[in-house]
């Protein structure tokens, strides 16, 4: 039942982008005459030059000046691997968009196309969201692969060299059109559709070694676990433990955790996950006859957990929250009896905190010692980055007018004459936009949720300014990391629905952060003076 966190599963496919394998030219064993001499010289010009960067200028020179040239097609084939080899993937992919547009189904830009844009896709993946930043990327990604796909073996091309090019090209296509369903339509099912019919075309030991093969086993893994119809967990578990079980040992430990949530959430203990490992390192696909024993009914684990914890309060956070969510009521109540009242930790990752409030202290003339402290809730919370920059402390009419304006009037009220009264009683008035309660999702399912929903709610005793606040998207931990604590107060049980498990909104209050511990510096001790010897002692 413990859920662990892990890092984003896309990062294994990074390990695996390599430069894009260049293909045969098509068409190459055709003869192809330059009529023109001075275009045959300055072709032979451009394509003989043996430094890669001055060969590029040299043959887009000669585009520009002959755009109709008979070689263009030829050109630009070569263009395309100079710039391969310059490692120049934009200039790349504006050479293959130019030879489509003159050999639309050209597999070589094609690929070379999809390749750069399916990278550039994967890169503008949002990790807190799982969500592309620039969609359209990664539906040209899918599009040109779509095309790939359907493109026929050119007249002039054996079946062998053929069926070579298909081999190298279409599992790439397949994983573009996943990835574009993935981030871009959120189509989970389409995902594992493409995912699976990439990974049937590779030899099993290229599933087996880090590339392309094994990243998407692990992609596969991800979209079975994703909410939703197409979820299923046990489909899920056997990829994560095939990948675990090829991945390199710093992203099993990315993996591994992972593999174990879902395996236990599903039959209800890590007893034969060890089993499954090997299973899956035999095969790529499970066999028909895979299965996996369910765990007890929710209500059957939360009893045995309540019958074989002696303390309570030394179940982990994810485990509380599973009982107030699935538990019988007579199990949520002598849970929350030990739990209420009591501090803890909320290690998760921070969902929402927006400045709701403003810090203000004034210092009049009278009483320059003691400056008088103020909480003031703003009329339109928003996140800390889009408040209005507050005044200098030394502008005191322009102070007291930012209060005015943004501040609710119930709190600018209370502050009497230190808001409306004359600027010269008052020698400066200090404004710190701040937070009062962070919103944190600490179960996988919480993180997991598009977007990420928050599981539990800290309300702060004293706000805190936005430059000490954790921002939407951090990972809060224990000390000597960022640490959010609070007091549990109330919750709420949320039905399941839209495929989301049930679950429970915790709230807690006085809460408090504890910032991160910096390790001090080290500095070697100074060497003695000239003359001086060491005692020893």
């Amino acid at each position: 039942m413990k859920k662990l966190v892990v890092a984003s599963a896309m990062a294994l496919a990074c390990v695996s982008l390599v430069s894009a394998p260049a293909l045969r030219a098509q068409d190459s064993s055709q003869q192809i005459t330059i009529q023109n001499p001075q275009e045959f010289n300055a072709y032979q010009q451009a394509s003989t030059q043996t430094d890669p960067a001055q060969k590029a200028a040299a043959l887009e020179s000669f585009l520009e000046t002959y755009p109709q040239s008979v070689v263009k097609k030829a050109v630009l084939i070569e263009l395309i691997g100079t710039y391969q080899g310059l490692n120049q993937p934009d200039k790349a992919l504006s050479a293959s968009t130019r030879l489509l547009q003159i050999d639309p189904n050209n597999m070589q830009a094609i690929y070379i196309s999809v390749f750069i844009k399916k990278s550039d896709c994967q890169k503008s993946v949002n990790p807190q969201t799982g969500v592309s930043n620039d969609p359209q990327t990664c539906d040209d990604a899918a599009t040109l692969s779509q095309k790939g796909l359907a493109v026929p073996r050119p007249a002039d091309m054996d079946d062998a060299t053929w069926t070579k090019m298909t081999e190298a090209t279409y599992p790439v296509y397949h994983s573009a059109i996943a990835l574009d369903d993935e981030v871009s339509k959120k189509d989970m099912k389409g995902a594992i559709t493409e995912y699976r019919a990439e990974l049937m075309l590779y030899p099993p030991a290229e599933t087996e070694k880090v590339g392309q093969g094994l990243a998407d086993t692990l992609q596969l893994a991800e979209a079975y676990a994703k909410p939703g119809d197409s979820q299923d967990q046990v489909q899920a578990i056997w990829f994560y433990a095939r990948a675990w079980n090829f991945a390199p040992a710093n992203y099993k430990a990315l993996i591994e955790p992972k593999l174990e949530y879902w395996y236990k959430r599903f039959h209800g203990g890590l007893d034969g996950l060890d089993t499954v490992k090997t299973a899956s390192e035999q095969t790529l696909f499970p066999p028909a006859s895979f299965s996996i024993k369910p765990a007890p009914t929710p209500i059957e684990v939360v009893d045995n957990v309540i019958a074989t914890t002696p303390d309570l309060k030394t179940l982990n956070l994810e485990d509380k929250e599973f009982i107030l969510a699935n538990g019988s009521q007579s199990a949520k109540d002598k849970l929350w009896a030990v739990l209420q009242g009591q501090l803890t930790p909320v290690p998760g990752k921070v969902v929402n905190d927006p400045a709701n409030v403003l810090k203000v202290s004034v210092t009049t003339a009278a009483a320059p010692a003691k400056p008088k402290d103020y909480v003031v809730k703003l009329q339109n919370p928003v996140a800390c980055g889009a408040v209005p920059e507050p005044p200098s402390e030394l502008h005191i009419k322009d102070a007291q007018d930012y209060i005015l304006a943004n501040g609710d009037k119930a709190d600018t009220d209370a502050m009497g004459d230190d808001l409306t009264g004359s600027p010269a009683r008052i020698r400066k008035i200090t404004i710190e936009p701040a937070v009062s309660t962070i919103s944190v999702a600490v179960t996988e399912d919480a993180k997991n949720s598009q977007p990420p929903v928050a599981d539990f709610i800290v309300n702060l005793k004293d706000p805190e300014s936005c430059k000490d606040a954790p921002a939407p998207g951090d990972e809060i931990s224990t000390q000597p990391a960022l640490e959010l604590d609070g007091t549990y107060s109330t919750y709420s049980p949320v039905p399941a629905a839209n495929g989301r498990q049930a679950s429970a909104q915790i709230v807690l209050s006085d809460g408090f952060l504890q910032l991160e511990k910096k390790t001090p510096a080290h500095h070697p001790p100074a060497k003695p003076p000239a003359g001086h010897h060491a005692t020893g002692l």
